[in-house]
């Protein structure tokens, strides 16, 4: 798609040589000869700034610097014997060019449309739309740092690129004709861009919330498609609307929340139900069933030069949809599947290194399949499940490449056989869960490990509901599951599933994509980014990124109140068990104060009493100490305080701290008794220290009558569960 129409903008063009295009930009800098200090451009901003021009070779240095960023976080197989090739190796220069060139037809395209270029202020609010959207501000650092941190060159060489081909593929006959896209006119001349900030945020997320993926030239809605992550891209290829099978895809860039068009030039035939594997260069896509009926081809996407090689058919498995494929290290190995023969026992090796085949044996394999799972355990190929036209299959098999065999799982304690469930590697044990028998939704699912052969259910205390056609991932050390359809409604909840204490999670459903099923997830690193799908009536483009990352737990907490001339006593406040008790008064006006203290230093994004009766007057932050103000706290309740947002330096989350308001309640019990009354009674003259500030109530630095009358008046009163 994108090759189409950056064919027809260019057709719009008053051609000329390379230079009269490069001269066309001919925007404010500070420097007649930038590409020299592209290595130490300095840090800060300098708003002023004289007019000159980016050469072809200053641009396609620039280009470099910014492809060696996105290289160094594609992600290359640890089972890979052979090492990461330089970024020199997989995008000759002839690419950076064309790239470059690219971005500069689109951007003479748009100015040739409009009678005037893209604007400074275009340009500036396209970085800030970069800076403020990000959710990888780690890497976007790392882009403008590529480029000197020189808010020119960053406007020029990161921005014009990004917004001359959104605005391109905006772009179409009705719109031009109505003048609709014009944009806003600001003289180059006047220009003092400005280098943005970027999110302080160390991950960009915060855990378990969600935010959307732009839709700004997603790709159209559809399913049965395939989603892999590079490292810094999700790349989504094929599918379905029902209607046309799609040889379109799109790569999205969480770093600058925007998608680009895979080119169309090479790649397979539309196709649905096909797989695909990242090789650590490549994008590899094979099988599916679509515009040539069962296909047995297949293609090799490379992101750096969008650009796409066919897979070799000679010694190719059977055609057919419905399989599943791993990515070895060495090896894209494929199994399963429906095709002409029906349900499938074949499987083929595939090696991009050669553009060859090899066969899997058959011999001990499962029974042939479709609608079943696999993963790679480092050393074999393990799948189970799927349905073969009768059965709900309980069986499965280990693959190992190595020596070309087949070892059967045990059926002992394996989940119910079923279909269209997930299977996730754990780093010992594959996790699978969910799916559909034709008869129930399940919410079960067992671990399987490889090294004993064996079993163990998962639990299904605070399971999701069940559900099939739902997605999978795992992170570090919990699987999360989303969406999918219970049969009668699809669903936008999900859980995480932790194998080391069997337990699960519900997910937040805040800000999270509508319900769907047949979508895809990748995880990041840091976030599950999940898209497409169908709700049964419409074929989403849209999408969404859901944060999971470990808690920043606090140190500790406590509840403090000044006794007079006695001095500042603190009461407790466990985080996790019993809830700690405050059995002080809070005066005329219900005062309190929560201390919350971390190991690290902190920044939090705000506060709330976000449970029971009251209301935060101020927070303030010191360091690794966080002092919350509450006013209004009524007596025989439980609050809870939300710290929003918490970053100690390596990851961000919400943290809720509670605290009972039990006043009288000296022993902390949870009930005010004659008991209280009693301790209270016998401290009555004594001073107040570590050792009985609780008895002094009302809190002024003595213990007397009053206080006795105070815990008396509450005698009966507990704290509610």
């Amino acid at each position: 798609m994108t090759n189409r129409i950056r064919s027809a903008a260019a057709a719009l063009l008053f051609l000329g040589c390379l230079v009269t295009l490069t001269s066309a930009f001919n925007l404010p800098n500070r420097s007649t000869n930038p590409s020299p200090r592209l290595v130490s451009l300095s840090t800060a901003a300098k708003p002023v700034q004289h007019r000159t021009i980016l050469t072809l070779a200053d641009r396609v240095a620039c280009q470099r610097a910014i492809e060696e960023v996105y290289w160094r976080h594609r992600i290359w197989a640890k089972e890979r014997s052979d090492p990461k090739p330089s970024l020199g190796e997989v995008m000759p220069s002839v690419q950076l060019e064309k790239k470059v060139e690219d971005y500069l037809r689109n951007s003479e395209a748009l100015e040739d449309y409009w009678k005037e270029p893209l604007s400074a202020e275009q340009l500036q609010a396209e970085m800030e739309r970069m800076a403020q959207h990000t959710k990888q501000p780690e890497m976007l650092r790392e882009l403008f740092a590529a480029l000197g941190n020189d808010p020119f060159v960053i406007a020029e060489c990161l921005a014009r690129p990004a917004l001359s081909e959104r605005l391109v593929m905006s772009l179409h006959g009705t719109q031009i004709k109505a003048g609709v896209l014009r944009p806003k006119v600001m003289a180059a001349a006047t220009a003092n861009y400005a280098l943005p900030a970027i999110s302080g945020e160390v991950t960009g997320c915060t855990d378990d919330t969600w935010t959307a993926t732009s839709i700004t030239n997603a790709p159209s809605g559809r399913i049965h498609h395939t989603a892999v992550w590079t490292g810094s891209e999700m790349i989504i290829w094929g599918g379905t609307d029902a209607i046309s099978f799609f040889d379109t895809g799109g790569r999205y860039n969480p770093s600058t929340d925007s998608w680009t068009a895979t080119s169309i030039t090479n790649a397979p035939s539309g196709r649905e139900s096909h797989t695909a594997v990242w090789s650590g260069s490549e994008v590899i896509v094979w099988g599916g069933f679509g515009t040539f009926g069962y296909s047995n081809t297949g293609g090799r996407y490379n992101p750096s030069t969008d650009t796409w090689a066919a897979t070799s058919t000679t010694n190719a498995p059977s055609g057919r949809y419905n399989h599943t494929a791993v990515w070895s290290g060495s090896e894209m190995i494929v199994w399963g599947g429906f095709s002409t023969s029906g349900y499938t026992t074949t499987g083929g090796r595939y090696n991009p290194s050669t553009n060859t085949w090899a066969a899997t044996s058959t011999t001990n394999a499962p029974s042939g399949r479709w609608f079943h799972t696999d993963v790679w355990s480092g050393s074999e190929m393990i799948v189970w499940g799927g349905f073969d036209g009768s059965n709900n299959l309980t069986t499965g098999g280990r693959y190992n490449p190595s020596t070309n065999t087949w070892a059967a799982t045990s059926t002992t304690n394996a989940p119910t056989g079923r279909f269209s469930h997930t299977a996730v590697w754990s780093g010992n044990e594959m996790i699978v869960w969910g799916g559909y028998n034709l008869s129930s939704y399940f919410n079960t699912g067992g671990r399987y490990n490889p090294n004993t052969d064996s079993w163990a259910a998962t639990t299904i205390a605070n399971a999701p509901v069940a559900r099939y056609n739902h997605t999978a991932v795992w992170r570090d050390s919990e699987m999360i599951i989303w969406g999918g359809s219970d049969g009668s409604n699809v669903l936008n909840t999900g859980g995480r599933y932790s194998p080391g204490a069997d337990s699960w999670t519900a997910i937040s459903t805040t800000n999270a994509p509508s319900g769907r099923e047949v979508h895809t997830a990748v995880w990041t690193g840091s976030e599950m980014i999940i898209w497409g799908g169908t709700n049964g009536l419409n074929y989403f483009n849209t999408g969404g990124r859901y944060c999971a990352q470990p808690p920043v737990v606090p140190q500790s907490a406590f509840s403090r109140k000044t006794h007079g001339a006695a001095g500042t006593f603190d009461v407790p406040l466990p985080l996790t068990g019993n809830v700690g008790i405050e059995c002080r008064s809070g005066g005329a006006t219900n005062d309190y104060q929560m201390i919350i203290n971390f190991t690290n230093s902190i920044t939090v994004r705000g506060a709330s009493v976000t449970s029971g009766t009251s209301s935060m007057s101020s927070f303030s932050v010191s360091g690794s100490q966080v002092t919350v103000n509450l006013t209004g706290a009524t007596n025989v309740q439980r609050i809870t305080v939300t710290l929003f947002s918490v970053n100690d330096g390596t990851h961000m989350s919400n943290v809720p701290v509670s605290m009972g308001v039990l006043i009288g309640d000296v022993n902390g019990n949870g009930a005010v008794n004659a008991t209280d009354a009693a301790l209270t009674k016998s401290q009555v003259g004594m001073p107040v220290g570590s050792g009985n500030f609780r008895e002094d109530v009302n809190a002024n630095g003595t213990i007397t009558a009053t206080d006795v009358a105070i815990v008396k008046s509450d005698v009966g009163t507990s704290l509610p569960p």
